[in-house]
């Protein structure tokens, strides 16, 4: 039936929500599990699959080698070198080869464009509903839903400014290679010290040297020094921190109280920053090539917030948290590159398992740190029928980075450790052998092999330590946290 047909009802054995790289992999895994003649629906509000990379900037990349972003065990088909960073077009096109893969396996019913409403169960099925690009509605009935929408991230618009004398634009609506910015030299002033802030400098400071490029830069951000993860050639046979040794160690460390110790060890074994100094942690990759192009090509840096532009007489000033001021030249360009994880007045979400066990979530709560683990390893656990019986930690991820984005963060890389751990004692081998996702197979199967050993030693005997740490953490801020059976956090002892 035509998904555009007035209460047009579509019958399917799996529906997931969301065809980003969380919906991807779910997507992917259920392939593997359902027979060739059962149908997958697939629903996204976006017109392909890609997630947040169909709406963010057009100069975005990769900042991981690019194997590694996948769905499943699918590898990508063009012939780059295995530390290639893959520009927008070629992650959308590898996203859409996963779902030409999973296609291969099973049925799908693509719905693009089509905007998730709710869903509800009812008797032995979920009923999803969701709006058609005609506004017509549309009902899913399901025996599984996943829901696998992510952190549900924005595009940036343009900062509203009392000013009438600057130029404000965000990265998603200004290309800043070739689009109006690139029709004079006026200043640019980037607003945010993040990942998109720093991609953003980077693509000025390359396309139009000795144009004056200044940043506002909030406390500052420091992020993971890729040369230090990902080093290349031979030099992986010996050198290099295994990305998954990295993030281990950083919950290792972690004992529900002692961020801040946290991120400055991150900083002094493997950070790299842009500004004087750097107070955020990112859990993202630079390199010190580009951390160096930048550096040289920035004019002025600011240690603070903006919060307006005004004008005043004939100039125009920059009004910043702490009470001072920058006086820019009229005509400047103002880019908008402030944080697209902005938890305020968000809703927390449900736990990631419904009561009956035939919805999950991948959203913004506590599961796995990245939303593709979440993706992968949920789904596995879901056809498994041990989606109620392993007892996953979670928290209420959306309160706690209200409170502290730190903590949120280190807790989030602390519930990975925890939940892996319980996945490898209830999954089989197979689960971890064909997930593509690993980011320490950059590295020759000797180093790997070490790492997956010592990994199994270790995390039964780590467990009660994450556990006493993600139990500190929430009674500490007062969120929900705990191990979930069926819909419910079992109480922390």
């Amino acid at each position: 039936m035509s998904a555009t047909e007035q209460d047009a009802t579509v019958r399917a054995d799996v529906c997931v929500v969301g065809a980003g790289i969380a919906g991807m992999n779910a997507l992917y895994v259920a392939s593997r599990y359902l027979r060739p003649d059962q149908r997958i629906v697939l629903v996204d509000r976006n017109d392909r699959p890609g997630g947040m990379w169909v709406e963010t900037y057009d100069y975005v990349r990769l900042h991981q080698p690019h194997p590694f972003f996948t769905a499943g065990n699918v590898k990508w088909d063009f012939g780059k070198p295995p530390e290639h960073l893959s520009s927008k077009t070629e992650v959308l096109d590898h996203l859409r080869h996963c779902l030409d893969e999973a296609e291969k396996a099973v049925q799908v019913t693509e719905l693009f464009g089509h905007e998730y409403q709710s869903s509800e169960e009812e008797n032995d099925v979920v009923v999803v509903t969701c709006r058609a690009p005609d506004g017509s509605p549309v009902r899913i009935v399901a025996d599984r839903l996943i829901d696998a929408v992510g952190f549900s991230i924005e595009a940036n618009q343009p900062l509203r400014l009392s000013s009438t004398r600057v130029r404000s634009v965000a990265p998603e609506t200004c290309d800043m290679r070739d689009g109006p910015i690139a029709a004079d030299d006026a200043p640019v002033w980037v607003i945010g010290s993040g990942k998109t802030g720093m991609d953003t400098l980077h693509a000025l400071i390359t396309h139009y040297p000795g144009r004056e490029v200044n940043l506002i830069a909030g406390t500052g951000t420091f992020f993971i020094n890729r040369d230090r993860l990902y080093p290349t050639g031979a030099r992986r046979w010996w050198s290099g921190a295994r990305p998954n040794w990295f993030l281990a160690e950083l919950a290792n460390r972690f004992d529900g109280t002692n961020e801040y110790d946290v991120a400055t060890w991150a900083r002094e074994k493997a950070g790299l920053w842009a500004t004087p100094t750097a107070a955020h942690l990112f859990i993202g990759l630079i390199s010190e090539a580009e951390i160096e192009r930048i550096r040289a090509g920035l004019g002025r840096t600011v240690m603070d917030h903006l919060l307006d532009a005004v004008d005043d007489g004939d100039g125009v000033r920059l009004t910043l948290r702490s009470g001072g001021h920058v006086d820019v030249e009229p005509g400047s360009w103002l880019v908008n590159c402030t944080s697209h994880f902005d938890f305020a007045d968000r809703p927390s979400e449900p736990p990631y398992v419904s009561a009956s066990g035939r919805s999950i979530r991948i959203g913004a709560t506590g599961l796995f740190g990245f939303s593709s683990f979440g993706g992968y390893f949920l789904t596995h656990l879901l056809f498994l029928d041990k989606i109620r019986t392993v007892p996953l930690y979670t928290t209420d991820s959306i309160a706690l980075f209200q409170k502290s984005p730190l903590a949120g963060l280190v807790s989030l890389l602390t519930i990975a450790q925890y939940n892996l751990g319980l996945v490898a004692d209830h999954a089989p081998a197979k689960v971890f052998q064909q997930c593509g996702l690993d980011f320490d197979r950059w590295y020759p199967l000797p180093r790997r092999f070490a790492g997956q050993l010592q990994f199994l030693i270790g995390h039964k005997r780590r467990r009660e330590q994450y556990r006493r740490a993600l139990d500190t953490m929430g009674e500490r801020f007062g969120i929900d946290h705990g191990p979930v059976i069926g819909a419910e956090m079992a109480p922390t002892s």
